[in-house]
């Protein structure tokens, strides 16, 4: 057996002392990915309690503002304090914001907990991009997001269930406490799992300025929600897109930049794939949010059981990027082409499917959806990894995930826009969710084609691009 067949084994990824690193990344991963799953299923419940129907979608809107306004700083901020102290506030941040959200007398309150929660959620995953890049050798990229992926489908399966039980049995404020326990436990163990990685760095610096044009675009994008009227919700969206779009142009010619320099050119491997990963994510968000009401509404189902028919995107996921955790770069390609078509089939069927079908059909469309993702992110994520230069690595790797979580948000703000228009403002009825049920979904599909085609080009692309 060759060296580089066998430095490519499962076996190979905890060896020379990796594995406290590789630890230290699944649970983060699982306090990201749990508090997901387990808010989705619980939201119906916040929102009768605490009368917050009109800013349903904001629970994830503000879970992802502060998400991207941590994770695009991620890559700086853990060059300027060392990957251990980074990680260590992360944890501590996503702590506190779980106490607030636990706490919450009115939905006001439970928004700034959730936006909380984001901040340190997005520090959390953004380190654990930037651990990826910098301590993981190339080879074995694909199979740390396969193993990445697990988490998720362990959290599929505990997270709506979670959620389920405290929703039926009326205490969802214990969700957040749960959660809080074990983010507490998260911070106190990250710096001793993290000894000996990545030192500070004399110089590093905190590109201001495109942080507060990213916090003006993702603000107004959740603002568009909230407007009373689609010619409202339309000019707050493209006021936040036009802002993203002076943003990448600004940092281009920044001397401290937030993305790797060419990423507005999306000809290149940088800018085709994060321009896949913007839209593809944001195409995900109306199943994600408002789908366990949907079928709460809809079909009956319990808190419980609507969460698990949501989840089959989360395990199907799991599943496909198992399947390609082993693919060569010269075969990637294909794979993250076919993984963009199941997106776009998945959304298109979730349109004809979700108001009146049979559930098993709602099962499959999300799960066709969920398989896109699986055969599609980790390898998008090992092209344009690949492609980083040095000084780049830090700020590109967390950008993955800032990226994705800034299409998330414009996801949800559409969807939440197109809910509200369709009668989810003064509540959940049968009329609202059957409209909401085709027109938030719909929607999606030309957001999905268009990530469908910036796949196309990235796998295109050149798998390992000279610098």
């Amino acid at each position: 057996m060759s060296e580089r067949h066998a430095s490519s084994r499962w076996v190979d990824l905890l060896a020379a002392g990796r594995l406290p690193r590789f630890a230290v990344i699944c649970l983060g991963v699982w306090l990201n990915a749990a508090d997901s799953l387990v808010t989705a299923t619980i939201m119906p419940s916040v929102a009768a309690d605490l009368g917050g129907y009109a800013y349903f979608s904001w629970a994830v809107a503000g879970f992802l503002v502060g998400a991207i306004l941590a994770g695009a700083s991620a890559g700086r901020i853990s060059e300027l304090l060392g990957l251990r102290i980074a990680t260590m506030l992360a944890g501590l941040v996503f702590t506190l914001g779980c106490v607030l959200s636990a706490l919450a007398p009115d939905m006001g309150i439970f928004l700034c907990g959730r936006m909380l929660q984001g901040a340190g959620s997005g520090w959390i995953s953004g380190f654990a991009m930037v651990a990826i890049a910098l301590l993981f050798p190339q080879q074995h990229i694909a199979r740390v997001f396969a193993a990445v992926a697990a988490v998720w489908g362990v959290a599929t399966v505990l997270g709506p269930l979670i959620g389920g039980i405290f929703a039926q049995t009326g205490h969802w404020r214990g969700v957040f406490w749960l959660f809080a326990a074990q983010a507490l436990l998260f911070t106190i163990a990250a710096p001793m799992l993290l000894a000996g990685a990545v030192q500070p760095q004399r110089g590093a610096q905190i590109p201001l300025v495109q942080l507060v044009l990213l916090a003006f675009a993702v603000g107004s994008i959740a603002l568009a929600d909230t407007s009373a009227g689609p010619s409202g919700a339309l000019a707050l969206t493209a006021l936040g897109l036009l802002l993203l779009q002076l943003l990448v142009r600004f940092d281009e010619r920044a001397s401290v930049r937030l993305l790797p320099r060419g990423t507005r050119d999306v000809r290149t491997v940088y800018g085709s794939g994060y321009a896949a990963m913007f839209a593809l994510s944001a195409t995900s968000m109306g199943l994600l949010i408002y789908g366990p009401a949907l079928l709460q509404e809809l079909r009956a189902l319990s808190p419980l059981w609507a969460g698990y028919v949501v989840a089959a995107h989360a395990m199907a996921w799991t599943l496909g990027a198992f399947v390609v955790a082993g693919v060569t770069p010269a075969t990637e390609g294909r794979w993250i082409r076919l993984g963009a078509s199941c997106i776009v089939a998945g959304v298109v069927a979730l349109t004809l499917v979700m108001r009146s079908a049979a559930v098993g059909w709602v099962v499959l469309a999300a799960a066709t959806m969920g398989a896109g993702f699986g055969f599609s992110s980790s390898l998008m994520n090992r092209r344009v990894l690949a492609a980083l230069r040095q000084e780049d690595r830090a700020t590109g790797s967390s950008a993955l995930i800032a990226v994705r979580e800034t299409g998330g948000a414009v996801g949800a703000a559409i969807a939440g826009a197109t809910a509200n228009l369709a009668g989810f403002r003064v509540g959940i009825t049968q009329e609202s969710a059957s409209l909401a049920a085709v027109w938030i979904f719909l929607t999606a599909i030309p957001i999905a084609l268009v990530g469908a085609w910036m796949a196309r080009r990235l796998s295109r692309a050149p798998a390992h691009p000279s610098h």
